[in-house]
């Protein structure tokens, strides 16, 4: 039924549980799974202590060795599931913008992601980046929790 997952994850203990879920789900639907991370840009004006703490150098290298890590990670689990994996890092303010793109883009068939990650307090004020999927996506949403 399903083909091509885009599993977006962002590092969080919940994120990856997600990306286990939809790997076993790829495997069994004999689906290829391509995993997202988007980064959030450094701001000047920010309330992440990740910003605060370093200059935009410091917080790209920071930023690109986690997300090397994390992406690593997926990797890794897709070849012990035995499933075809690309991995993708994005940088953008918009996490939801990217996920729905990045799966038109890739031709997938399916989004499959957490309830929630750690967008912190943005994501009390504007809404989780999954609810924001789910509303405006034209691909099927998989949520888990």
């Amino acid at each position: 039924m399903y083909s091509h997952l885009l599993v977006p994850i962002d590092g969080s203990a919940l994120s990856r549980t997600a990306m286990l879920s939809a790997m076993e789900f790829a495997r069994d639907a004999s689906a290829k799974v391509t995993v997202l991370t988007v980064v959030e840009p450094f701001h000047i004006f920010t309330v992440s202590s990740e910003q605060l703490e370093t200059t935009r150098e410091g917080y790209r290298q920071h930023a690109k060795a986690e997300t090397a890590a994390v992406l690593a990670v997926a990797e890794s689990e897709a070849k012990h599931f035995g499933i075809p994996c690309d991995v993708v890092q994005i940088e953008s303010d918009d996490p939801y913008r990217e996920i729905i793109r990045t799966a038109a883009q890739r031709g997938c068939d399916l989004i499959a992601m957490a309830s929630h990650g750690r967008r912190g307090v943005a994501a009390l004020v504007l809404g989780s980046v999954t609810t924001k999927v789910l509303t405006h996506s034209k691909i099927p949403v998989l949520v888990f929790r």
